[in-house]
């Protein structure tokens, strides 16, 4: 059995979250530029096992797709490409940066930490895969 990754894909920088290898335990792994995301995917995969990717699907407060689809779309299928061996999940993402900060209130960190977006985005990867791990979706496989 591998690793669970999760990815809170941004323009800029997007959040990495994975599990541990008996998939018990998520937790942020690090952020990238994405730029340079799939060179660190492609690195990351053939260090580790990883099964499932799972990446974040940002939806409007009505269920539809956000603006952003239109980057991850792409990318989402670059994925497959890339990783035929591997599920690809998309898993809603909604309200994770607001968990996120919250979470990072929850815990003490300090006001200057919590301005750091690549903190913010790596906790959103981490709170995607926590949904995720707790889905229908992921137990039904």
């Amino acid at each position: 059995m591998g690793r669970i990754l999760s990815i809170d894909y941004g323009t800029r920088r997007t959040g990495i979250a994975v599990t541990d290898i008996l998939r018990i335990v998520p937790g942020g792994l690090t952020t990238v530029p994405t730029n340079e995301l799939m060179s660190f995917l492609t690195g990351y995969c053939a260090r580790e096992t990883v099964d499932i990717i799972v990446v974040g699907h940002p939806t409007n407060m009505n269920g539809q797709d956000s603006a952003s689809m239109a980057q991850i779309r792409p990318f989402v299928e670059k994925l497959r490409r890339q990783f035929p061996d591997k599920r690809i999940e998309m898993f809603d993402e909604r309200f994770t940066s607001v968990l996120a900060h919250q979470a990072m209130l929850d815990s003490g960190i300090g006001r200057m930490a919590r301005r750091n977006k690549a903190l913010v985005d790596e906790i959103s990867a981490t709170i995607i895969l926590e949904s995720y791990m707790d889905s229908r979706q992921y137990r039904e496989l």
